[in-house]
């Protein structure tokens, strides 16, 4: 099996991923009240995303630019790690193809199965492993035409009421676009590829003073990245996502997104502006409709309300230096990962200026919430 791409290669796929429209800014709304970020891991590699079990099992992929020798880690009570779900599984694929060739996104659904996003090797894969039998659930494929020349499968929602996966595939050479898969049947299908939903507006990232960029040398260009966080509500009822480079929240029915018989036409005319947001990575949600986005720019964690209106919820300069993913957990906690991405050498003009400590924090969210969202 072939091994996930290089960083710099990496590089080339987020390129791939440009797009520019216009620009607006978010309403100036008072803050909410401050909560207490809480550290529940302190880590040596930089990690990607996070989801947490009905059980409260932690989960966490290991940032694929930061080249590290597991995929995904357990997080343990005691704070420690160990590789998810095997040692084996967890390492790059050896001839019998057990492993994972590069990781980001992962969720857990409510019947305990853990979701791995593999965007790496010749063909990227979904794989499903039942944390509460420890056994291999599921291997999915997603080939062409799901997937395209320049691909990078980034992020998921399951959608267990459909019996979908929804990915975010931030780059191919058309532009970006949701990956639907059938879950009973395994079949992939890419839709609403180029829609406005999905593209990067020409907003500029600048963290800590310096434009994020892409590339590396003379050939660094300021990043511009598609469509990157997904979540879905509680009740399965819509699936929100955004561009990374983008201040608009955007939903869509996840019973038209699973539908394979509407047309391109028909299923765009059922997407929605939610409400603002910030450049982000990752997303979560409570079940009261608040939308919890890591706003990268501010060091911060922000919600999105059932309003639309935006605000910062949690902001702390060195406890979240490029907050990457966000998962909701038991008992209305949500987690966040940590991992200066900015300063990786595939966003910091190919030079590696990131060092450990890496974080792992929670805070209280707004509303009840439901673990793996």
């Amino acid at each position: 099996m072939k091994r996930g791409p290089s960083p710099t290669a990496m590089a080339g796929m987020l390129v791939a991923a440009l797009a520019v429209s216009s620009a607006a800014k978010a309403e100036e709304l008072p803050p909410l009240p401050d909560p207490e970020l809480e550290i529940v891991a302190t880590l040596r590699e930089g990690p990607g995303n996070i989801t947490v079990t009905p059980e409260g099992r932690i989960v966490i992929s290991n940032h694929q630019f930061y080249e590290p020798e597991y995929r995904v880690l357990e997080l343990l009570p005691d704070g420690s790690t160990k590789p998810f779900p095997t040692e084996q599984w967890s390492r790059a694929p050896g001839e019998d193809g057990i492993g994972l060739n590069a990781v980001l996104g992962l969720r857990a659904d409510p019947l305990g199965v853990v979701w791995m996003l593999d965007n790496g090797g010749e063909v990227p894969k979904v794989v499903g492993w039942n944390t509460r039998h420890e056994r291999l659930e599921r291997v999915i494929y997603i080939p062409a035409p799901a997937t395209r020349p320049g691909s990078f499968h980034n992020d998921l929602a399951v959608d267990t009421a459909h019996q979908a996966l929804y990915l975010a595939d931030i780059g191919g050479d058309r532009g970006p676009a949701l990956v639907v898969v059938d879950l009973k049947t395994g079949f992939a299908r890419r839709v609403l590829e180029g829609h406005p939903s999905v593209q990067a507006k020409d907003l500029p990232m600048v963290i800590d003073g310096r434009e994020v960029t892409l590339g590396a040398g003379d050939e660094a260009v300021p990043a511009r990245v598609g469509l990157n966080p997904i979540t879905i509500d509680d009740e399965h009822e819509w699936v929100y996502y955004g561009a990374m480079h983008g201040d608009d929240l955007w939903r869509v029915p996840a019973k038209a997104l699973a539908n394979p018989e509407l047309t391109p036409e028909e299923l765009a005319a059922q997407v929605e502006r939610f409400g603002d947001k910030p450049l982000s990575d990752g997303i979560s949600m409570d079940s009261d409709g608040n939308v919890y986005i890591t706003d990268v720019e501010n060091h911060a964690i922000g919600v999105t309300g059932p309003d639309g209106t935006y605000r910062i919820y949690a902001q702390n300069d060195y406890l979240l230096s490029w907050p990457d993913g966000i998962s909701a957990g038991p008992h209305r906690w949500m987690y966040a990962t940590v991992n200066q991405l900015h300063r990786s050498a595939v966003l910091n003009g190919g030079e590696s200026a990131s060092q450990p400590p890496y974080y792992v924090v929670r805070f209280r969210s707004l509303g009840r919430t439901v673990p793996g969202r």
